[in-house]
């Protein structure tokens, strides 16, 4: 990075800090100085969803602007603890400096990790170190317990696979899906419901399991499988209202032509997530809102 960029980076994120003081001041906006770190999380989320939807979308002008939404509120975030003496923006940095260089001696010191499932593993370890320095060490991590399960689980199973416990192929994976697809059905049998449950989340944690060994990331191929499923729902409704009949008036044989239909058009066509994703009318986004900061 050259050294005028450097300064201009440094001088525009000061200007940044600068602002969300003004705003957080006596004189400020009452709205933000009302603000906690409790009050702040919906928005922390709602923004982190509208940044993905942006990564899906392709769209580098709806990235920026969402990354700079997600950027307000790690400064918020850092501004209402400078207030409290907790921590500042500046600490924020160095504790992040000081994490990647340690994460990565291949580029920071001598030390040669040949590709990119070496400094996984690297990365896998160096934070169980870490963790064996707290008081309450977790070998698989603290990974958040509001973290959506599907994600949660698939980062638990490559923590654990970098750290050895893993199968060594793909093959008793399947294996392990018939024999807990097999579990759930004499689960159900039995009609334990608790057991039945658990059982169910077995299989699913089986599934993720054989999604890493696929390269799929469970969630997102989940959420696809969800657009594709509502675009063919509205288009068979769709269709079943221009014949002048409801869901409940149409036979199950003619709704079964009219889905395949639906699986035809929208094979051909984008779904929500990808470039199709349906936005609101120009202004609406905006009105909905309930944060006043938002650009």
């Amino acid at each position: 990075m050259g050294k005028k960029r450097e300064m201009d980076i440094g001088k525009s994120f000061a200007e940044l800090i600068g602002i969300m003081e003004r705003l957080r001041g006596e004189e400020g906006c009452p709205w933000d100085r009302e603000q906690t770190h409790h009050s702040l999380k919906p928005f922390l989320v709602e923004e982190t969803y509208e940044f993905l939807e942006a990564v899906d979308g392709e769209n580098p002008e709806e990235m920026v602007e969402e990354l700079g939404d997600l950027l307000l509120q790690i400064v918020f975030h850092c501004q209402i603890a400078s207030e409290q003496r907790r921590f500042d923006a500046a600490q924020v940095i160095s504790v992040l400096k000081k994490k990647l260089i340690r994460r990565h001696p291949h580029v920071f010191s001598n030390r040669h990790l040949p590709d990119a499932q070496s400094v996984l593993r690297h990365w896998v370890k160096a934070k169980a170190q870490e963790r064996e320095m707290e008081e309450s060490p977790a070998s698989l991590g603290n990974l958040p317990k509001g973290m959506p399960a599907l994600t949660r689980a698939q980062r638990v199973g490559d923590r654990a696979s970098h750290l050895g416990f893993d199968w060594p192929e793909i093959r008793p994976v399947w294996d392990k899906v018939e024999e807990e697809l097999g579990e759930l059905h004499r689960a159900v049998a039995s009609g334990a419901k608790r057991r039945v449950a658990a059982e169910v989340g077995d299989l699913l944690f089986t599934l993720v399991n054989l999604c890493r060994f696929l390269d799929v990331e469970a969630e997102e191929a989940l959420r696809e499988s969800l657009d594709r499923f509502m675009d063919r729902f509205e288009y068979t409704q769709d269709q079943i209202r221009h014949q002048g009949k409801t869901l409940g008036e149409i036979s199950l044989e003619d709704m079964d032509v009219i889905w395949e239909e639906a699986k035809k058009k929208t094979a051909a066509s984008p779904s929500r997530s990808r470039g199709g994703k349906r936005k609101a009318p120009a202004g609406q986004k905006r009105a909905i809102r309930k944060h006043p900061t938002k650009s």
